[in-house]
């Protein structure tokens, strides 16, 4: 039995690893894809050549992470068959065809006008380039729409049937398919998306603007990011409140663990800012938390009585600690976002958006913080949903493939290797790229020579579209 739990224990440790690492580039692919689409309006539209120098820039950054977000999906799927055997059978009736609708009409679509769009800035006319551009930003958001109903009818299981071998099997496959929990998390995700994506393009601009580098372009981009930072947080909190109270509903357990409710609340739940969760006495050590607050937030009832984990089966106990602090994470990243774009807006109405270090260095400092409130947003979201794999029908422990645990560390270990080695240098390639400035403001008809449309720079080298480094 120890056994069997160590290789389930690896076993998600190894889902858990790879997923982490894939996670990161379509949540930035998502935003990125849409930017592109705005600066690529924007240029035909104007025709203004800031905007064609950026999107030139940004898309050698997109062709990086679509790249290294496919080859960490495909690896990342193949686990279903080598670790996950037991949901694979089990649940597969059901998984299996969304996956496949994912493939089949977003992946074509991005992989089919992809070429395009990276390669025809210059090629192609510019409504044929935009038709490309719009069609691989469109594809991002299908894709989105396919897993997260995937990962929705997990959480939130509706429209399906048992056989009598325990097989689940689509009843209803629009109850499946738009499942309880899929508009909240879409929303969700969408929104995360488009506020990492925000916060890398606002980094890169402070960068460039605090070394005094392009500075036309780093002005429009910085602009465009701190907007969509100060429209777009406020959003995302209330998306993300309307979200808990869909869980409330349909998960109260993860609830209860994201709040450290362990005790039952009969007239008004704390909310516990800050604590030591304790899964062997049950309680909430060293909390600090503000009185009925948690009633007000989850029922919008002071007075409203809350059950905690003592009205649940120990063995139906999601890892509290975990889900605690991955929440606070989450919303402690937020909650710094919409700082951060308040700060913004002040400082456009003093007119110092431009001029203004501390916010230039405050935008550098919250560059990476989009991913990690991204990965504690899903782990906060897997975690706690365990026990199960799919809510309340599979568990875990039944879903795990029979191998044995050594077998799954040393897998572990080949990809804690292999994946550190070939996405960080991937990573840092793209980071290379973006400190570098987005135009070199070569004077006159030079900036536009037919090399450089090709994606090599003057002085030979293939640019990022290519094999090397010539990203100016």
């Amino acid at each position: 039995m120890l056994d069997q739990l160590d290789a389930v224990l690896l076993a998600r440790l190894q889902f858990a690893f790879t997923m982490s690492f894939h996670i990161v580039f379509p949540s930035f692919t998502i935003g990125l894809a849409s930017f592109i689409a705005v600066l690529e309006t924007l240029w035909l539209f104007t025709n203004r050549e800031v905007y064609h120098n950026l999107l030139k820039y940004w898309m050698r950054v997109f062709a990086i992470a679509f790249g290294m977000g496919v080859v960490s999906g495909i690896v990342m799927s193949y686990q279903f068959g080598t670790n996950w055997s037991g949901f694979s059978e089990i649940a597969g009736p059901v998984v299996g065809p969304l996956m496949a609708y994912e493939v089949m009409t977003a992946f074509f679509l991005e992989a089919g006008f992809l070429g395009v769009m990276l390669f025809g800035t210059d090629r192609v006319g510019k409504g044929l380039h935009a038709f490309a551009t719009y069609a691989v930003a469109i594809g991002t958001l299908i894709s989105a729409f396919w897993i997260l109903s995937v990962n929705s009818w997990m959480q939130t299981p509706q429209g399906h049937v048992m056989d009598a071998d325990g097989q689940i099997l689509p009843g209803d496959w629009w109850a499946i398919i738009f499942n309880p929990s899929l508009p909240y998390r879409l929303v969700h995700m969408v929104l995360a998306a488009y506020l990492t994506t925000a916060l890398v393009v606002g980094a890169c601009a402070a960068w460039h603007m605090l070394r005094r580098r392009a500075q036309e372009e780093s002005r429009v981009m910085f602009s465009m990011a701190m907007w969509m930072l100060l429209l777009v947080a406020p959003i995302q909190i209330f998306a993300g409140d309307q979200h808990g109270l869909n869980t409330l509903e349909h998960q109260p357990t993860k609830v209860m663990a994201m709040e450290g409710h362990f005790e039952s609340h009969d007239n008004g739940a704390p909310l516990y800012l800050f604590g030591l969760p304790n899964m062997e006495t049950g309680t909430l050590d060293h909390a600090v938390g503000i009185p009925k607050l948690g009633s007000l937030i989850l029922k919008h009832d002071l007075n409203a009585p809350m059950p905690g984990l003592d009205s649940v089966p120990r063995d139906l106990w999601p890892p509290v600690p975990i889900v605690f602090w991955s929440f606070r994470l989450m919303v402690g990243i937020g909650l710094a976002m919409l700082a951060l774009g308040l700060f913004s807006g002040i400082a456009r109405l003093k007119g110092r958006l431009y001029d203004w270090p501390w916010l230039h260095r405050a935008a550098l400092v919250m560059g990476p913080l989009g991913f990690v409130a991204v990965l504690a947003g899903w782990v906060t979201t897997e975690v706690g949903r365990q026990p199960f794999v799919v809510y309340g029908v599979l568990k875990t422990i039944d879903a795990v493939s029979p191998v044995a645990a050594p077998a799954v560390g040393a897998s572990l270990m080949a990809f804690i290797v292999v994946y550190s080695a070939v996405f960080m240098a991937g990573t840092i390639y793209m980071l290379r790229i973006m400190s570098r400035p987005p135009h070199d403001h070569e004077p006159g008809p030079a900036r536009e020579i037919p090399q450089r449309a090709a994606g090599i720079t003057p002085g030979g080298a293939v640019g990022a579209t290519g094999a090397g480094r010539g990203a100016r």
